[in-house]
């Protein structure tokens, strides 16, 4: 009884001493303020469960691919706005795939209305969209061929990404037209015709650019259109040739030549079609 007499005496001198301290010391009182809340608030959070999937992907807002048009630039809103209704595609994701058409357009100068013209024949801005011989994605890479292309994206599964896969067809489509010298040309190859001119491709890919560019600029939707008529490709000295497929891109031999073979009617691409 003594003891615990004394000991209670003990503990109200300590917080007697410890509230005039407190009450002298103004720094003092906010920082013990401090330390008590964040004590409770640690408490509080403790009792709060925990989503087992934003623990192990932190990261998850930071890969949202979607933006709302009045994001944009007036330019590329007025493309995103024109592009979902006609493709009724929801206008947010389209939104951010017209802004890296326009990023990367500027970056390796090429129109951007003509990236997304390719998109909207080749794939109907379907990310997932695949061809009977496996090619992919919006821009109908074929992965399989161009799997060196993915490796900078984190492999061939980067092929589903919508923005990955807009970055390797931009890749694949320059290099087509460097190749042939004229956009027209570059398209033949993208499409892989040899048996045809691929007239037909051409000149859906160049009347859908037509309309996206006269949307962006403001201007009236043109009614009549150019009509191409690509003339074949010369074949190289050296045996490197085109394989033709149904998708919009030429499938290459593993020794990184392309090799011809005449008797190998070309098809026209699905999707194209549809």
């Amino acid at each position: 009884m003594e003891f615990t007499h004394n000991g209670m005496a003990l503990l109200g001198c300590a917080l007697a001493i410890a509230a005039i301290a407190l009450a002298a010391r103004g720094d003092l009182r906010d920082s013990v303020e401090q330390k008590a809340l964040g004590w409770l608030l640690q408490r509080q959070d403790m009792g709060i469960p925990v989503d087992p999937v934003a623990a192990a992907e932190p990261e998850l807002v930071e890969r949202v691919t979607a933006v709302t048009p009045n994001q944009l630039p007036k330019q590329q809103a007025n493309v995103a706005q024109w592009l979902s209704r006609k493709y009724r595609v929801a206008p947010e994701p389209l939104s951010t795939l017209v802004a890296e058409a326009f990023t990367v357009g500027e970056k390796v100068h090429m129109d951007p209305t003509l990236i997304l013209a390719v998109m909207a024949i080749e794939s109907r801005f379907n990310p997932y969209a695949q061809s009977p011989v496996g090619a992919q994605g919006l821009m109908q890479v074929l992965t399989r061929v161009h799997s060196d292309k993915y490796e900078d994206f984190g492999g061939q599964m980067a092929a589903f990404d919508p923005l990955s896969n807009l970055r390797v067809g931009v890749k694949v489509l320059q290099e087509c037209i460097k190749r042939a010298g004229s956009i027209e040309g570059g398209l033949r190859l993208y499409v892989g015709a040899v048996t045809t001119d691929g007239s037909d491709y051409i000149n859906k890919v160049m009347a859908e650019h037509l309309r996206i560019q006269s949307v962006a600029l403001g201007k009236p939707m043109p009614t009549t259109f150019p009509i191409y008529s690509a003339m074949p490709v010369p074949a190289p000295v050296e045996p490197e040739l085109a394989h033709p497929t149904q998708t919009g891109f030429l499938e290459t031999a593993p020794t990184e030549r392309n090799v011809v073979h005449p008797q190998t009617p070309a098809v026209e691409n699905d999707l194209s079609s549809s």
